[in-house]
C-alpha cells in the first residue's frame, strides 16, 4: 500500500498541482483548504507526511506545524513546509516550528519526490 500524504494548502491550483504529481508517483493524496482543517485531517487521517503550505488566512503554516508536533497524535508526522517564502528567516521558523524539511514553491517534480522519499524513510 502506498504512503498517504496530507496537503495542507488554501490554493486549489497549487494543492492540484502537487496532488496530480504525487497521485501520478503512486501516493494516496488528501487535501485540507487551511490549517484548521488540516490539523482535523490529521488526526483524523493519520498520513504518513505532511506538505504544507505557510502563508494561509486564519491559521498560518508555523503555527499548524507547532500545533502538530506538539500534539501526542500527530507529532510523529513529518512535515515538509512548501511554501514561496524564501528568505532564510522563513526557513529558520519554519524549522524551529518542527518542520522537517522546508521548500520553496514550485520545486521540480525531481527534487519534489526525492524530498518525500527521503522523509518517509
Amino acid at each position: 500500500m502506498s504512503a498517504t500524504i496530507l496537503v495542507i494548502d488554501d490554493s486549489p491550483t497549487e494543492a492540484g498541482i502537487v496532488k496530480k504529481i504525487l497521485e501520478q508517483a503512486g501516493y494516496r493524496v488528501l487535501w485540507s483548504e487551511n490549517a484548521t482543517i488540516g490539523i482535523e485531517t490529521a488526526i483524523n487521517q493519520q498520513p504518513q507526511l505532511i506538505l504544507m503550505d505557510v502563508v494561509m488566512p486564519g491559521m498560518s503554516g508555523f503555527q499548524a506545524t507547532r500545533k502538530l508536533t506538539k500534539n501526542p497524535q500527530t507529532q510523529h508526522i513529518p512535515i515538509l513546509m512548501l511554501t514561496t517564502k524564501d528568505q532564510t528567516s522563513d526557513e529558520y521558523w519554519g524549522m524551529k516550528n518542527g518542520a522537517s524539511k522546508y521548500m520553496i514553491k514550485p520545486p521540480t517534480k525531481e527534487v519534489l519526490l526525492a524530498a518525500i522519499e527521503e522523509l518517509l524513510v
